[in-house]
């Protein structure tokens, strides 16, 4: 069974949106997660440009993930 409570990478705590973002940019069939920060280092970009995915994908109203 993973672990749904901290990040796979640096350990820190995982909100939903952490999970979320993970399952929709890595994989829907990971059971441990990155944090938004080292999901941002994993793609070589920045916090505030995953930030924007999420809020993205919650004002879609179309990813089950973000509601």
């Amino acid at each position: 069974m993973g672990n749904y409570s901290t990040c796979k990478k640096c350990g820190s705590p995982l909100g939903s949106d952490d999970i979320a973002i993970h399952q929709k940019l890595v994989s829907r069939n990971d059971t441990e997660f990155f944090c938004i920060d080292c999901l941002a280092e994993y793609y070589r970009t920045t916090r505030e440009v995953i930030q924007q995915r999420i809020d993205y994908y919650r004002r879609s109203g179309k990813c089950t993930l973000f509601r």
